[in-house]
């Protein structure tokens, strides 16, 4: 990642348009207003955004092939040890290990370019998947480089979203993230599926080498087609000048935390998502436990984010700004009271609905994205999106762990509606402080 391309490159000229010309009185208004001028602006406006769309389809690509690489290396193990175990612990793996990254390390998605930054870790996330696929290394082994890769990346997730906020400034951004999450939720779909199909038909390894054909390309996209945009200047959380990276993330996530208004916005994202993430985890012996037809589950599993989808394609291009952010609180009840009624018997069609209902009042977080980004420091932008990044990956892992044990006492239906529940009770906890942060900010424009 040296060499003379990633040297430093002059200032950028700023993002401006040439004046336009006075608007006469009888004129009609134009038919879309951009997004990036605050308006609520249409998705192809998105998409032509050079910058934006190469984030766009690189993350979709990276995020389809994270899918299948969990599913394959999870059935890769298990094939080598019989361990249900080492499959479980395989499946997970990139998870936990994003603390540390987003810990220790979380100031480079400030500090770094993001093209060399982005394209060096997708191509050595290919070069791990090769390992794999081709080497044969020991489980240990394998499942340390796959833990070494996750640990950047919550520097990756907070470099592309600085650089969403960056290209697609106010209304724009909300729905940059309404579309990335869009297509975030087909490429686990799709990961899931063809990972299914691939390691059924090609079997793991050859699976692994799909893997690393998708992240070889997302590398070789962003190198040639991103535009090459300095670092931020980076805040430095009061560890002083000349402080180390390491310095400087320790300092700034302090200093994020002791925020209130951002911690609020975090707990907002974290919390609600680690209560589902358990609840989902238990869906597959909640089919079996009541008795659903074979094959239910992987129905079941699909539901939340089918809904999710169609969640944040409803409020991204028909809510207006304000009333999303209006809406944050009972969005946030509705992610988790579907999933109250799930105690009881009830029937597979009732349980699908209720889940997909789940998953569309995932987008509650669209409400929260404008006032997260105006609430933390632009040079530390990038390593709050890092820092959201981890919480909500680490805790996606602790929810399944702490719901499945108090499935084992409770039973799986009472413990998927306590999931529910304390995702509604998050909501009311959270109610003030959201309330708080929405009047310390401009209201958006309706």
């Amino acid at each position: 990642m040296t060499g003379s391309q990633d040297a430093s490159p002059p200032p950028r000229e700023p993002r401006t348009a040439p004046p336009a010309p006075p608007a006469r009185a009888d004129a009609p208004p134009p038919p879309d207003v951009p997004a990036r001028d605050g308006g609520r602006g249409s998705y192809r406006e998105l998409l032509g955004e050079p910058s934006f769309r190469v984030l766009f389809v690189t993350r979709s690509l990276v995020i389809a092939a994270d899918t299948l690489r969990m599913v394959a290396l999870s059935v890769l193990v298990y094939g080598r040890t019989g361990s249900p175990l080492l499959a479980a612990v395989a499946f997970a793996i990139g998870f936990l290990p994003q603390v540390a990254g987003g810990a220790l390390l979380g100031s480079l998605a400030d500090r770094m370019r993001p093209r060399p930054l982005m394209s060096g870790v997708y191509a050595l996330s290919a070069a791990v998947a090769a390992v794999l696929a081709l080497l044969d290394p020991p489980v240990a082994v394998s499942l340390a480089l796959v833990a070494a890769v996750a640990c950047v990346t919550p520097v990756v997730s907070g470099a592309v979203n600085r650089l969403v906020a960056e290209v697609l400034p106010g209304e724009g951004y909300v729905l940059g993230r309404s579309l990335m999450m869009i297509a975030s939720s087909a490429a686990q779909l799709l990961g899931l599926a063809f990972g299914g199909v691939a390691v059924a038909a090609l079997g793991p390894r050859y699976a692994l080498l799909a893997t690393c054909a998708a992240y070889a390309l997302a590398a070789v996209l962003v190198r040639v087609l991103l535009e090459d945009m300095p670092p931020a200047a980076p805040e430095d959380g009061g560890a002083g000048p000349g402080s180390s990276f390491l310095q400087a993330s320790r300092a700034v996530n302090r200093r994020l935390l002791g925020d209130r208004e951002v911690r609020v916005m975090l707990l907002a994202q974290w919390l609600p998502v680690a209560f589902v993430a358990g609840a989902e985890s238990l869906l597959i012996p909640y089919a079996r436990v009541r008795g659903y037809p074979d094959g239910t589950e992987a129905v079941l599993l699909a539901c939340v984010p089918a809904g999710m989808m169609a969640g944040n394609l409803v409020a991204g291009r028909l809510l207006a700004p304000a009333t999303r952010e209006r809406l944050v609180v009972p969005m946030m009840v509705v992610f988790g009271a579907p999933l109250v009624p799930l105690a009881a018997v009830l029937p597979v069609t009732v349980v699908a609905v209720l889940l997909a209902v789940t998953g569309a009042g995932f987008a509650y977080e669209l409400g929260i994205q404008r006032r997260f980004v105006e609430a933390v420091p632009e040079g530390a932008r990038g390593q709050a999106f890092g820092l959201l990044s981890t919480g909500v990956m680490t805790l996606q892992g602790v929810g399944p762990v702490v719901f499945g044990g108090l499935a084992e006492v409770a039973g799986v239906g009472w413990s998927v509606a306590a999931a529910g529940a304390a995702t509604m009770l998050t909501a009311v906890w959270l109610r003030g402080g959201l309330g708080s942060a929405a009047k310390s900010r401009p209201t958006a424009r309706a």
